[in-house]
């Protein structure tokens, strides 16, 4: 039987079976534990906060509560799939695992559970492509267009032309880190470039080795896929090298204040992707302090907000909020089930107006999602590291993909996917 008609069978029944509730169910795989805790912790404080902002002024969201589900993952795949099965039977509306190699353990029982994914900037890029994967989206931006994105930067930096440059890849050997390979591989025919690839294992401590190398063959620019210590440590190892920061850069995952502050003053100038823009004084900001940091209904200590992974984590929770305000809409209740929510999520549209009316002006790019499409704009900023004000500051405007490289893999990949797995493409 094809999955998705199987999914159909279990999701009808679960609808059947299910007692309406009086609640918004929003589990948070979080991990504030282990060598990856520095990025997971921000990321989810500022996740949960805002969720919390949004019970104390609006009531919720259409009127119905929200509650949170915490649970520990430690950034293990093991022990996400345990916190995705023992929380989903709370009436859960949507997942958001933050890691490659839960989401490629999730996609499956979520499909078979009719439960959105939100992998927001990571997981299976492929993902983009909702006739495939009905239930997964990865909205606004996803690994192969940040690889693209770091790219076209390239290229505008070298007067359109990087034939003859060396470009080296130092990445987390994990799926997460693989994500971005065939991108610049084909990126590399395309435009003339030589792609040396280096691979650190987990959890990304030991990297003299790679260092040494980069020092021998001084190729021109350093790329990084990397996350949790690794990026620090990298940072450092380049510095000890002597390689320019200036030609060091990482992609979103590698870009918040704790992958550049241990190094002090040598991390001046490193680089980096993100997805959005960070700006303490947002207006959201205050409202979060006063509503709910004051309450003593903080998911953290406070000290995060307005840094890069609290605002991605805010971000992250103000696009699930909108798309719940969007299934209930669309289908004229409050107390929405989460199939409801994949409708919502699949007819999201955030412009530069609703952002404005959020508190959070220009914090992301304007996108639309729809049933082709469920990874949004693609669209990155380059940002570098000001160590002397121990700021990032935006170098560029948000720059667009090469969708004539993307869109291929997209297809290609997500055609394996359906035929390995039974799956009729179509929208739902």
């Amino acid at each position: 039987m094809k999955m998705k008609r199987l999914a159909a069978m279990a999701l009808a029944g679960t609808l059947a079976a299910a007692p309406a509730m009086a609640e918004l169910v929003i589990p948070d795989l979080s991990y504030r534990t282990g060598p990856y805790a520095a990025g997971g912790t921000p990321f989810s404080d500022g996740y949960q906060d805002y969720f919390n902002m949004l019970n104390a002024r609006d009531g919720g969201i259409g009127g119905e509560s929200i509650r949170i589900i915490e649970c520990e993952t430690g950034y293990n795949t093991e022990k996400g799939v345990e916190c995705y099965e023992s929380t989903k039977g709370e009436g859960a509306l949507i997942y958001q695992p933050l890691s490659t190699g839960i989401t490629y353990q999730l996609i499956p029982k979520a499909t078979a559970d009719g439960i959105p994914l939100h992998t927001m900037g990571y997981g299976r890029t492929s993902a983009a492509n909702g006739e495939v994967f009905n239930w997964v989206f990865n909205y606004p931006a996803n690994y192969w267009d940040a690889a693209s994105v770091m790219i076209n930067y390239l290229l505008e930096e070298n007067g359109g032309d990087l034939s003859g440059k060396n470009i080296a890849l130092i990445y987390h050997n994990s799926a997460y880190g693989k994500e971005p390979i065939r991108t610049l591989e084909n990126l590399s025919e395309m435009h003339g470039f030589e792609l040396s690839q280096l691979a650190v294992d987990h959890p990304g401590q030991e990297q003299k080795s790679q260092w040494l190398q980069i020092r021998r063959e001084r190729p021109d620019y350093v790329l990084m896929w990397g996350w949790g210590v690794m990026n620090q440590v990298a940072v450092q190892e380049a510095a000890n090298i002597g390689f320019p920061m200036e030609n060091f850069i990482g992609n979103w995952w590698a870009g918040a204040e704790h992958d550049v502050t241990p190094a002090g003053a040598a991390a001046d100038g490193y680089k980096s992707l993100n997805m959005n823009r960070i700006d303490a004084n947002l207006p959201v900001f205050d409202d979060i302090r006063s509503l709910v940091h004051e309450a003593g209904n903080a998911a953290g200590d406070g000290s995060h907000v307005g840094s890069v992974l609290y605002t991605r984590g805010m971000y992250a929770a103000m696009l699930a909020a909108e798309a719940i305000a969007k299934a209930q809409e669309i289908h004229g209740v409050s107390n929405i089930t989460a199939a409801q929510l994949r409708d919502g999520m699949e007819a999201l549209e955030i412009t530069e107006a609703r952002m404005e009316e959020l508190g959070m002006p220009q914090v992301g790019p304007a996108f639309s999602v729809s049933c082709e499409n469920h990874g949004g704009s693609g669209l990155g900023i380059v940002q570098q590291w000001n160590a002397a004000d121990g700021q990032w500051v935006a170098l560029t405007d948000y720059i667009a993909p090469d969708d004539s490289v993307i869109d291929p893999l997209v297809a290609e990949d997500s055609a394996a996917f359906a035929a390995e797995n039974g799956i009729e493409p179509g929208c739902l």
